[in-house]
C-alpha cells in the first residue's frame, strides 16, 4: 500500500511511498510478539545480583560457645542465617538471563508489530530534515505541528544524525533511532511512530526473505 508524506510542518507534501504488504499488512502473530518482547527485557538485565551465604560472611571462623551446659541453644557460628549479621539462605547469585530466539521469529515479531501500528494509524512518514546544530526548540516545533509533543513518539532516521538525536535526546517521551535498529520493543512502546521518508527502505530492507 501507499502512504502520504508530509512536511515537517504538518502539511501534505502529495508524495507516497510504498509499504511492503508483507511487511505492513501480515496478520499480526501476538505469540511472537510476546516472545520477543520478553527477550529484549530479559536482554536488558544484568544478572549481577549476589547475597553472601554463610561461607562468605566475614567472621564466625570459631564456635561463640561450648556445645553443651550453658544453658543456651547450640551455637557453632555467629554468622549462621539465623544470627543477625549471618548469611542469607538460598540468596540470589550472578546468573545470565538472556534468551535468543530464531530470526524467523524476531522478523515476524516486529512485521506483526508494525502491521498493529498501521492498522492503528500510528505510523507518520515525514519528509527527511536535519538541523546544521543541535536545536531542541526546531524539533519541539516539528512534534506540535504533528500534535506529537508529551506524547511518546519514536522517531526513525535512515542513518545516523547527530544533531537531530541532540535536538531530541532532552524531549521527554521522544525516542529517537536509526531505522535499522528498532527493535519489536521500541516499535510497540509508544504512541506515534515518525519515520523519515529515506528510513522506510531501510526499514523495510532488514527484513529477508
Amino acid at each position: 500500500m501507499k502512504i502520504e508524506v508530509y512536511k515537517i510542518d504538518g502539511t501534505r507534501t502529495g508524495e507516497f511511498v510504498e509499504l511492503r504488504p508483507d511487511i505492513f499488512e501480515i496478520k499480526p502473530n501476538d505469540h511472537a510478539i510476546y516472545l520477543a518482547v520478553k527477550a529484549y527485557l530479559a536482554n536488558q538485565r544484568q544478572g549481577t545480583h549476589k547475597t553472601k551465604t554463610r561461607g562468605e560472611v566475614r567472621g564466625g571462623g570459631r564456635k561463640p560457645w561450648p556445645q553443651k551446659h550453658t544453658g543456651r541453644a547450640r551455637a557453632g557460628s555467629i554468622r549462621s542465617p539465623l544470627w543477625v549479621g549471618g548469611g542469607t539462605v538460598f540468596g540470589p547469585v550472578p546468573r545470565d538471563y538472556s534468551l535468543d530466539l530464531p530470526k524467523k521469529v524476531k522478523q515476524l515479531a516486529r512485521k506483526s508489530a508494525l502491521s498493529y501500528k498501521l492498522k492503528d494509524e500510528q505510523i507518520i512518514v515525514v519528509e527527511d530534515f536535519t538541523f546544521e546544530q543541535p536545536k531542541t526548540k526546531q524539533m519541539i516545533e516539528i512534534l506540535k505541528a504533528f500534535n506529537l509533543l508529551n506524547k511518546k513518539v519514536l522517531l526513525l532516521t535512515a542513518k545516523t544524525d547527530v544533531n537531530v538525536y541532540k535536538s531530541g535526546r532532552n524531549i521527554p517521551g521522544l525516542n529517537i533511532l536509526e531505522a535499522y535498529k528498532a527493535s519489536t520493543y521500541d516499535i510497540l512502546n509508544n504512541q506515534m511512530i515518525l519515520i523519515q521518508k529515506s528510513a522506510v527502505d531501510v526499514l523495510q530492507s532488514t527484513f529477508t526473505e
